[in-house]
């Protein structure tokens, strides 16, 4: 599928600022001359991905020009990026087909009443552009006023960039916003002109201003479990274990679940997922 024009502006955004973070030093190359510009000059990388400068230039700046799988591994490879970086790539060049556009589906009963099951540990429901579509009243507690408006659903990532309270709950507020906004955007990129995330994505950078400084750095970060330090409004700062599991028939809509990692698990209750 070609790419569209706002994909073409994105992918030369996206193109530059890795370009922008390697140096010389670290692919080999002779340090040549004054530098005007950060990182690799543009008939630097076209060397080293075995291209013409010229042809790398137009795509940089966003031609409509054809440009191959091959020659976009080729670029991946030279800019050395992780394999979630070069799928990004090659979504925003029109090499990997975008999701298809769907109406939300309702979230069901059953799968509703699943984080009220796993009280008292944390949990919530979200959607794939992070709504807030099920909650239990230790996720409640855990993240205040993540419920706010009536007219329109709780959005994980708008609590964490647009919520003062969420600098004081995420006790590495930088780091987890980060990567945060690094999932955001992979994902915005596979629901290509989804107003869902157009939306979002506007609503963030109007409201904040990490957010309008981070977004054209172009961090792009696959959904993970993990761990996260959270401040617990009674209990203080803890270490939290957290994993997330995709419901069967509706994929996008995830379930994550949050534990003490200090605490052994209860034996009564058994979590298995992929």
């Amino acid at each position: 599928m070609p790419a569209q024009p706002d994909q073409r502006r994105q992918l030369s955004e996206f193109l530059r600022s890795r370009r922008e973070r390697l140096t010389p030093d670290e692919v080999g190359l002779p340090r040549t001359g004054r530098r005007r510009t950060p990182g690799l000059r543009r008939e630097e990388l076209a060397l080293l991905a075995g291209i013409s400068a010229t042809w790398y230039t137009y795509l940089e700046q966003g031609r409509e020009i054809g440009v191959s799988e091959q020659v976009l591994n080729a670029l991946a490879a030279a800019l050395r990026l992780d394999r979630h970086e070069r799928h990004h790539l090659l979504q925003l060049a029109g090499h990997a087909p975008p999701a298809e556009a769907e109406e939300r589906e309702p979230l069901t009963a059953e799968a509703e009443a699943v984080p009220l099951l796993l009280q008292p540990n944390p949990a919530y429901i979200i959607d794939g552009n992070y709504d807030v579509l099920s909650h239990n009243q230790a996720a409640d507690e855990l993240f205040p006023r993540l419920i706010t408006d009536a007219d329109r659903p709780a959005n994980f990532v708008r609590w964490v960039f647009l919520e003062p309270v969420a600098r004081d709950v995420l006790v590495d507020w930088e780091t987890e916003a980060r990567g945060l906004l690094g999932r955001l955007r992979t994902l915005a990129t596979r629901h290509f002109g989804d107003p869902r995330y157009t939306r979002l994505i506007e609503d963030l950078n109007e409201g904040s201003p990490e957010v309008r400084d981070w977004w054209p750095q172009y961090e792009v970060q696959a959904r993970h479990s993990g761990r996260k330090r959270l401040r617990h409004p009674q209990r203080g700062p803890i270490d939290y274990a957290y994993t997330a599991f995709h419901l069967a028939e509706q994929p996008e809509q995830t379930l994550v679940v949050y534990f003490d990692s200090s605490e052994p698990p209860d034996e009564g209750v058994a979590v298995t997922g992929e």
